[in-house]
């Protein structure tokens, strides 16, 4: 090989790993937008903050300034946009009052550093869960509880957001969370990887309670009202009951995730 195609078979080695880490970082930024929600981020110095966005058609206000001032003590750097910019950034104009911010949530990865991280775990996988308030309440009781990892597709399920972030009463910076952009592909991997993955029903003939677990134990949560998808559930090992009684037939999902994060 000559030197020119070494110097470039470098480069773009160089350059793919300068990629890789760029985008595993960025895996890990999620914008929050809105005044209230923005300023109380910044005001948190356990959050780690990428960057502060401000609309220029802002008026002079008092919230701003302070948003302005705390950036210059914390070393942030402010970026301001147009109105239109700043709502591709927001993804919500109608809501972001002109501002948006960039935060680094530590806890966000993906499965294979997981995998490789943890010899053992739990892990509540949530199958199209669209209830802000109920991700929230999730995220709490799992950060509260003996759960490892919560595993959070990014479609077809509520994304962390201001509601989520204050329905979590901050626990989402302290648990970890494992996305994916598909949810059957990553429980078919960690199935492969030795993992068990049980559905809740109330038709189960075992409780929750006198299941023999693995080390490696994944719970999927589906839908409010329609429960796990069909082709999910064909991936399960089997399903488990909650125990209930005067014919109450199943329990809100945050519940339930509360009740397995206590096992």
């Amino acid at each position: 090989m000559s030197n020119s195609s070494t110097l470039n078979a470098q480069r773009s080695k160089q350059d793919s790993a300068e990629y890789l880490a760029k985008k595993a970082f960025f895996d890990k930024v999620l914008t929050i937008y809105g005044r209230n929600a923005v300023l109380e981020a910044l005001e948190d110095p356990n959050i780690t903050i990428h960057k502060l966005h401000l609309s220029k058609s802002n008026k002079d206000a008092p919230v701003l300034e302070q948003m302005k001032s705390i950036a210059k003590k914390r070393g942030l750097e402010v970026v301001y946009h147009d109105k239109a910019s700043l709502s591709r950034i927001s993804k919500n104009a109608k809501q972001d009052q002109g501002v948006a911010l960039d935060i680094v949530l530590e806890q966000f990865g993906d499965e294979e550093h997981f995998k490789t991280a943890h010899n053992k775990y739990r892990i509540i996988a949530l199958d199209g869960v669209t209830n802000p308030q109920n991700l929230g309440m999730i995220i709490r009781s799992c950060a509260a509880g003996d759960v490892d990892a919560i595993l959070l597709p990014t479609k077809g399920t509520a994304q962390i957001s201001p509601l989520v972030i204050k329905a979590s009463a901050g626990t989402l910076f302290k648990m970890p969370i494992i996305k994916t952009s598909n949810l059957k592909k990553t429980l078919a991997s960690f199935k492969k990887d030795g993992a068990n993955l049980y559905t809740l029903s109330s038709y189960a003939k075992q409780s929750y309670r006198e299941q023999d677990y693995s080390d490696k134990t994944i719970f999927v949560l589906g839908n409010e009202s329609e429960g796990v998808s069909k082709e999910v559930e064909k991936l399960c090992n089997g399903s488990i009951a909650i125990p209930m009684q005067r014919g109450v037939e199943s329990l809100n999902v945050a519940v339930t995730a509360s009740l397995l994060a206590f096992l």
